[in-house]
């Protein structure tokens, strides 16, 4: 059965106007539910630790910015958008000692509350709302009077008042625009990790990867090799995104369509189903969620690793000399810079 769609006309924007609400962190979501609200007519105020690099960016942009423990205090519904593995921290800090009967504590992301590395008292309201896209995207759809679907949930309705609350901040972001669904915090966080592990990054960075070196193994040129497993990749991501996966089948050459059909399934084939299902159950069993935390507490040593393997693969360095043949390509050095806590 479809999941209901939420718009506009289902929310009122009065279940948090009438209060203050705090957004604790000023990164990537943080800064876009904080505009986009205050523009919406919301008091909204800013908790950032003493010394973060945030406060003047925050203050300048009309914003009063408190510390965390202070903006805990005076704010009816409290937002905590920083990083999953800094989140139980900052929420044992800084957080659990101000929630009082009856305020409302909000996440983007089901991940700290499904695994229990935080554990809210039963007194508060605890919802999610998830926009569906990054920060910058929520921001830029808002100002152009349009909006980023999200998703609602409620994990504990101490006052009866949750999923209105969580409707109204839909609202407020700009997601009730494009429409709201509602799902659950267990759902919202596996399927999240699953779609990154196992098709969004993992799956797609592995699979153009393992091509690449295919091809330059079996002696063609590296150049040729990026063409063909990265750089069109974004044509064909475009069409599927505008008209899913048959459009994007509509608009490419009946020689690709064969190929797609009859080979795709070869390559994602019983096996890579059967080890999909071993990462799903991994998410579903906590397992992931352990091993992540024990990387993130032990300094990040294999993730450091990984990482820089990754980023001295020979598809990258073939990448940046190409990418400088192109200018309608726009050329971004994002390398270190991500949402963070205080950023």
């Amino acid at each position: 059965m479809p999941a209901k769609v939420y718009t506009e006309k289902d929310a009122d924007l009065r279940s948090i106007s009438s209060k203050t609400v705090a957004v604790i962190g000023f990164g990537s979501q943080g800064h876009a539910h904080a505009l986009n609200l205050k523009e919406s007519g919301c008091n909204v105020i800013i908790g950032l630790y003493p010394k973060s690099k945030s406060r003047p960016v925050a203050t300048k942009l009309g914003f009063k910015v408190y510390d965390t423990g202070e903006a805990v205090q005076k704010a009816d519904v409290i937002m905590l958008a920083v990083p999953d593995m800094k989140q139980a921290a900052v929420y044992e800090k800084d957080v659990e000692p101000y929630l009082t009967k009856g305020k409302c504590l909000l996440f983007s992301h089901g991940f700290c509350i499904h695994y229990g590395l935080i554990q809210p008292p039963k007194e508060v309201d605890v919802i999610m709302v998830a926009p569906k896209g990054p920060g910058h995207v929520v921001r830029s759809q808002y100002q152009e009077g349009k909006g980023v679907p999200s998703l609602i949930a409620v994990h504990n309705d101490a006052t009866r008042k949750a999923k209105k609350i969580a409707l109204a901040w839909a609202k407020g972001i700009g997601g009730a625009r494009a429409g709201v669904l509602q799902t659950t915090f267990k759902e919202e966080t596996e399927t999240d990790l699953f779609g990154e592990q196992a098709v969004l990054c993992g799956g797609t960075s592995a699979l153009i990867q393992a091509g690449f070196e295919t091809l330059v193994e079996a002696g063609y040129q590296p150049e040729m090799a990026y063409f063909e497993c990265l750089h069109e990749l974004k044509l064909i991501v475009d069409l599927i995104n505008e008209s899913g996966i048959s459009g994007m089948r509509f608009s490419i050459s009946e020689t690709a369509k064969y190929g797609d059909v009859t080979r795709g399934p070869r390559v994602i084939d019983a096996q890579v189903r059967k080890k999909m299902k071993t990462l799903l159950k991994e998410i579903q069993t906590g397992k992931f969620a352990r091993e992540w935390v024990a990387e993130y507490k032990g300094g990040l040593k294999n993730y450091k690793k990984l990482m820089k393997e990754g980023e001295q693969h020979q598809i990258e360095k073939t990448g940046k000399r190409l990418r400088g043949l192109m200018p309608w390509v726009s050329k971004k050095n994002i390398k270190g810079v991500q949402a963070s806590y205080g950023s």
